[in-house]
């Protein structure tokens, strides 16, 4: 019985350690306010590892789209976030597409919810992002500047 109290307080420890590692928790309805630029937008999840730094697919208007890290739980005006999009003209952290961008820096996330349940909310906390419906159950909130 004495070796097993201390064994179980180092695996109780070592699992606590773990914790952070294995989930992250973030909120970004402030980033969502479209005040910053993507590239901040950007730096910020990569600095707090939040995102994978290597898009997953970039869209002909130059549109990046990042998958959320391992274990990272991110949420977007309390919606699950399923993918985390972007670009910032002249920025190596996103690579160009073959048309035309979309804006000199846009930014966003598709969440898991539907248009009208996010843009009730979003219009609720009188937020300036675009809602638009981007397939069954998914919805992107975008920032973009010109």
């Amino acid at each position: 019985m004495k070796r097993f109290i201390p064994a179980f307080f180092t695996v109780f420890a070592l699992l606590l350690a773990a914790v952070p590692t294995i989930s992250h928790a973030s909120d970004l309805d402030a980033a969502l306010a479209c005040n910053t630029t993507a590239h901040s937008f950007f730096a910020d999840l990569a600095g707090q590892q939040l995102i994978d730094p290597k898009p997953m697919r970039v869209e002909s208007n130059s549109i990046n789209a990042f998958w959320p890290s391992r274990g990272a739980k991110l949420t977007a005006f309390g919606f699950p976030v399923f993918a985390i999009v972007g670009f910032e003209k002249d920025d190596p952290m996103f690579r160009n597409g073959d048309g035309e961008p979309l804006a000199k820096s846009a930014y966003g996330v598709v969440v898991f919810g539907s248009d009208t349940k996010v843009q009730a909310v979003v219009d609720g906390l009188g937020g300036t992002a675009i809602v638009h419906h981007a397939g069954p159950h998914l919805t992107a909130i975008f920032c973009k500047r010109s």
